[in-house]
């Protein structure tokens, strides 16, 4: 017999969301069914770069790879696409992977079978998947953002492949009003920050400071142990990982967490 799950309560909790969209957009509906007052304030976000000669050329000799990694569904998308303007189909023999399962998603829609780790959604979760460990001069393309960690890459090739980086876009910090940003910090006040990158969160540090607003003692949450330690490094007092960045876990994660906080009334103290 299935064991029903109970719905998270959020009724009256303030939510800040610094996702980019459509995420945060998609985020914040599962939290208002939930009961939430949300807010979103994008702290990072994301634009494709223009297309070039060598990126085309690039797309173009996908074949001579064996491995196809996507850093993000983002990144997956738009490789999608530039594959689908290239290629009739997509050339067979290649191994896809997705950094977590929302990467993975997107490459199985389109129609691929793609790996991606079992338990976890991290550069260091991937890399420990069996089919990434002995890559004596295989070739990996690895569709990304124009910067970013540079793990995969060394790692791979620190285990003989022969890494290619296709930056696919760029992420850069959104300009918000001085009122916007009084808005949302001090009127509405978050009870619970989303910031789901290591880079939303040097933003939300700079946001801070910036601004003189204080949210250390906030719930922060964060995607990896790395970000959760960066985060306290800074001062935040609760980091907390859900159980994935499934957009459920994220709810339900915040729910469980501000209950306890308050010893399960459902307000704030």
């Amino acid at each position: 017999m299935a064991i029903h799950q109970p719905e998270p309560d959020l009724n009256g909790r303030r939510i800040l969301i610094c996702r980019p969209e459509p995420e945060a957009s998609r985020l914040a509906s599962r939290f208002r069914a939930a009961g939430a007052d949300v807010h979103i304030l994008p702290l990072i976000d994301r634009e494709p770069l223009p297309e070039t000669p060598e990126r085309r050329t690039l797309i173009l000799s996908l074949d001579e790879f064996s491995h196809v990694i996507a850093v993000s569904p983002f990144a997956a998308r738009l490789l999608l696409e530039e594959v689908d303007t290239w290629w009739p189909q997509v050339p067979m023999g290649i191994r896809w992977y997705g950094v977590g399962a929302g990467t993975a998603s997107v490459l199985a829609e389109h129609g691929l079978s793609p790996r991606r780790p079992p338990e976890g959604w991290t550069s260091e979760a991937l890399l420990a998947l069996p089919s990434l460990q002995n890559l004596q001069h295989e070739r990996v393309l690895l569709a990304r953002g124009e910067t970013g960690r540079e793990l995969i890459r060394e790692t791979l090739e620190a285990r003989g492949a022969r890494v290619t980086l296709l930056p696919l876009y760029r992420r850069f910090r959104p300009d918000h009003t001085p009122e916007r940003i009084r808005a949302t910090l001090d009127t509405f006040a978050p009870e619970a920050i989303v910031a789901l990158s290591g880079e939303t969160l040097n933003n939300l540090i700079a946001l801070c400071a910036n601004s003189g607003h204080n949210l250390y003692d906030r719930l922060l949450i964060v995607p990896a142990d790395r970000v959760a330690e960066q985060a306290r490094a800074a001062g935040f007092l609760n980091p907390c990982i859900p159980g994935s960045l499934a957009d459920n876990d994220i709810v339900a994660t915040v729910a469980a967490q501000l209950a306890g906080r308050d010893g399960g009334s459902g307000k704030a103290k």
